[in-house]
């Protein structure tokens, strides 16, 4: 009753997390996709209008687009004046700190002459006005020609080319130019001038953007207007420049008249239910076929956090204009969800996600078509991920089917080469150059939800592995044993269609427990069986124990979890069947207490874990039979097996009756193919045995 309760509360807990990540998936998707108010139309200049006939239904402008709006800001602009105060005072204080610091100095620095040619310029600085080096560098940037100075009340306009800045002004006072013969540059420097030169104009920030302001208000925001009743366009129309300046004017419009939060709850609305329904259609597709993944937190974290990632990626792009969501790799989903799942559920959420992606943008279809077929590909060419050149190889076939998929839908519609849209194929190309970050990115997966992917499983099957090497050496026959239970084990996997290369792995490191004990292992022992010396229940603990040893050594070597299960269920919850029958032979009336023999298990629970416990009992039993003929061998086979079966040892896991039959008859074949019989070659008699053996058969012939 306890256990039905815990097994109860267990199913209540996943139910639970299921609907939690999937409610805040729907929720996080449909929060980030943008609200704004966007024409339900879609049209472009020069492409046929593909709706019915618009009429308008009030009067309303037609607005210039922002880049001619824009083009006669720059050009309106280009007669703003910002307004400059002058002080008057600032030039006489300076000119007069000069005379009175040069007339001190003793001896004389310059030649009396000198003052007034430098009081002279100074004068000249001063009247045209010096603008501090901020200001002078910001009227430059802002192409401004002309600026309005003024003094009290009155101003005047002067040209930007007459304006002195601190560097221009000192330039100005040391260039002799015609009067270098009568004046020394040299001797001007030693004056220090630099020190009399300061701003005398000052930027009266109101004034100017008032200037600003009443230039831009000049600007009319519309070309025209469309009166109430007059027709804008009809199906199969082309859209011109004009057309299409008044169908975007009609969504202002639009947008102007009905905005509100109301219209936005409503989107929000339909965003909800969009997405939910799809989410929905995915949970129906899981409960028929992959209930399996459900009772997963860790797969269904992964499963929802594709969408949620390019859906985020998607919105972000649309909402701020920044690049083409042909960009965004989204073969790289499918190509995730195939290599740590199956082919079917990573379509499905490949179109689910394109599905939910395609809502935010303006052209669906054509998107919808060119990523669909993008991750047929990308599953087809990657169905077994296990070298990085793979990942180059799918990058490049997406790509040139994007581009062919694309091109052909562009050639549908257009009619005409010259009217296709060349950026987008760059974009598409650009999209398979960052397909070939799948790699690190799968690494990143891997290590976040605890997947295990093929080229991990590539890397952890190489005999030359630190763990696999030790095993060699401590324990030679137990890893003889493990690699003839991978060979035997890959074949019945490739048979009945399993997971060939990890139940190849399994195999491998199913034993590596032995290495504490190897001689307490059959075949390990060499004419000695320390069993001998112990009793039935001390052996089965030793024999047991391979099992916990193990794992000890999988989390030092950090192995992965899904290869520990292979360690833990190769044995299943069996018995160490010699040890125990023994037991109850030698003590017939006494009660056998079987967890004493009975492995900690638990029993296989996936398809790669049957195939293992079968490969591995029958490897063993195999070294035991006296002679190896076709009716032994299938005799063995069945036995075993069928045993295996009828104490329930695959009662967890997905492994049918087929599968069952299929696996059977590899065994027999690759057992008669390790064990077969060879013809005894003759050896070659000496000449008197010849003699006499011919003397014998002339003999008996008689």
């Amino acid at each position: 009753m306890n256990r039905h309760n815990q097994e109860y509360k267990l199913k209540g807990k996943a139910a639970l997390y299921r609907i939690i990540i999937t409610i805040a998936t729907l929720f996080t998707v449909c929060w980030y996709m943008p609200r704004d108010s966007r024409s339900a139309f879609q049209f472009d200049i020069g492409k046929p209008w593909r709706y019915g006939q618009i009429i308008a239904t009030h009067d309303f402008p037609i607005y210039k687009s922002n880049e001619a709006i824009r083009k006669e800001q720059d050009s309106i602009l280009q007669e703003y004046k910002p307004y400059f105060a002058i002080n008057p005072a600032t030039g006489q204080e300076q000119i007069e700190r000069f005379k009175s610091d040069i007339g001190s100095q003793q001896p004389a620095v310059i030649p009396a002459n000198y003052l007034a040619y430098v009081q002279k310029k100074l004068e000249h600085i001063y009247s045209c006005g010096v603008m501090n080096t901020h200001d002078f560098d910001q009227m430059h940037a802002e192409h401004v020609k002309a600026i309005r100075v003024f003094a009290q009340n009155e101003a005047t306009e002067t040209t930007m080319d007459k304006v002195f800045s601190h560097k221009t002004a000192y330039e100005y006072l040391i260039d002799t130019g015609e009067d270098s013969i009568h004046y020394d540059r040299n001797l001007l420097r030693k004056c220090d001038l630099n020190d009399y030169i300061t701003a005398n104009l000052t930027l009266d920030q109101t004034k100017s953007e008032e200037s600003r302001k009443d230039l831009l208000a000049s600007i009319s925001y519309s070309s025209g207007m469309v009166i109430s009743g007059q027709k804008i366009i009809d199906r199969g129309d082309i859209v011109d420049e004009n057309t299409y300046d008044i169908l975007l004017s009609l969504e202002k419009e639009y947008a102007k008249r009905h905005t509100s939060n109301m219209q936005s709850h409503i989107v929000l609305l339909g965003q909800l239910c969009y997405v939910g329904i799809i989410i929905v259609c995915m949970s129906l597709y899981f409960n028929l076929f992959r209930r399996d993944y459900l009772s997963n937190t860790r797969n269904l974290l992964f499963i929802a956090s594709m969408p949620v990632i390019f859906t985020l990626i998607t919105s972000f792009l649309v909402k701020h204009n920044l690049f083409n969501v042909y960009i965004i790799p989204f073969a790289m989903g499918p190509i995730f969800i195939r290599v740590f799942m199956d082919s079917r559920t990573a379509f499905g959420i490949h179109v689910a996600t394109v599905l939910i992606c395609a809502g935010m943008l303006k052209y669906p279809y054509e998107f919808i078509v060119t990523q669909t077929v993008a991750g047929m590909v990308a599953i087809y060419s990657l169905r077994e991920l296990s070298q990085r050149s793979q990942l180059i190889r799918t990058a490049f076939y997406v790509t040139l089917v994007s581009l062919l998929t694309y091109a052909s839908m562009e050639l549908i519609h257009e009619k005409d080469f010259s009217r296709m849209e060349y950026i987008m194929y760059i974009y598409i190309f650009i999209n398979g150059i960052l397909l070939l970050f799948a790699y690190p990115v799968l690494f990143l997966c891997e290590k976040l939800f605890g997947f295990t992917s093929n080229v991990t499983l590539v890397e952890l099957s190489n005999t030359n592995n630190e763990l696999l090497r030790k095993l060699t050496e401590l324990a030679p026959g137990t890893f003889q044993h493990s690699m003839q239970v991978a060979n035997l084990a890959t074949e019945v996997a490739n048979k009945i269609g399993a997971k060939a290369l990890l139940v190849r792995t399994g195999a491998l490191y199913h034993d590596i427990g032995k290495m504490n004990n190897p001689v307490y292992f059959t075949e390990n022992q060499n004419n000695f069986n320390p069993h001998s010396r112990l009793s039935y229940e001390q052996s089965a603990a030793i024999v047991i124990n391979h099992v916990k040893e193990g794992l000890k050594l999988a989390d030092k070597y950090n192995l992965p979890q899904i290869i520990k299960d292979f360690i833990t269920t190769h044995h299943g919850r069996g018995k160490t069947k010699y040890f125990f029958i023994s037991y109850k032979n030698q003590n017939p009336d006494t009660p056998v207490d079987e967890s004493l023999f009975t492995y900690p298990g638990p029993n296989p629970f996936t398809l790669e874990q049957a195939i293992l416990m079968m490969a591995d009992s029958v490897e063993a039993a195999s070294r035991s039979l006296n002679e190896y003929t076709e009716e032994s061998i299938s005799s063995l086979v069945d036995k075993i097996i069928d045993a295996q079966m009828a104490e329930g040892f695959f009662k967890d896991c997905p492994v049918t009756f087929h599968d069952i039959a299929l696996a059977k008859e590899v065994f027999k074949e690759k057992l008669k193919t390790i064990y077969h019989t060879r013809i005894s070659y003759p050896e070659l008699k000496k000449k008197s045995e010849e003699t006499a053996q011919k003397a014998q058969t002339g003999s008996t012939s008689k």
